[in-house]
């Protein structure tokens, strides 16, 4: 598998281009991970955010054209205050492009942005500028079979040295998840 850098189209950043999507999107299906929130996935991105002390964590699944958050911590009050005075808060879906997760997807590894106006390639995208986020931790959910099914993350609106405890961390976490998930699916159990 081979990973293919976003490409610049007029100043735009482009997600990689994802071949696993079609199979991804059935795979989800079949384990009974179609596009709905779940209180277990929701419980542990909320610890997911206390372990890590980010405003934001999450229980991704990446399909064709968007990204389907499964598992959401979000702060009570979103801390992204926009120009106009309104708040930012980010819902269950969110575009393809819109983040770092597909990115994570593509690849099949794990990925720490401590700063992301460091990386030119993830500077511009959508995520920095509509809800201020900063820094980014997310791991791949790789099942036995080896496809993505999609990620578990950390984000937070200003810059975080996550460091390799952080990258640990989420990468456990994200081996640990995906082993319940798929025993779920098997004994056609609840999470």
């Amino acid at each position: 598998m081979s990973y293919e850098p976003p490409r610049p189209v007029r100043g735009l950043l482009l997600t990689p281009e994802d071949r696993e999507a079609p199979a991804r999107v059935d795979r989800l299906r079949r384990l009974g991970l179609a596009d709905r929130p779940d209180p277990v996935l929701d419980a542990f991105a909320a610890h997911l955010a206390q372990l890590t002390g980010a405003p934001y964590a999450m229980v991704n699944f990446i399909g064709e054209d968007h990204q389907f958050f499964a598992g959401l911590s979000t702060p009570a009050t979103a801390p992204v205050v926009r120009d106009d005075g309104s708040r930012a808060e980010i819902g269950r879906v969110l575009p393809r492009d819109h983040g770092f997760c597909p990115h994570v997807v593509v690849r099949h590894k794990a990925l720490v942005l401590e700063d992301v106006r460091d990386y030119p390639r993830f500077a511009g995208n959508p995520i920095v500028d509509e809800y201020g986020i900063r820094s980014y931790l997310g791991a791949p959910l790789i099942d036995r079979s080896g496809m993505a099914l999609g990620t578990v993350c950390a984000a937070d609106t200003a810059p975080r040295a996550w460091g390799r405890p952080g990258l640990e961390t989420i990468k456990a976490l994200a081996a640990d998840l995906v082993v319940r998930l798929e025993r779920s699916a098997e004994d056609g159990l609840p999470l």
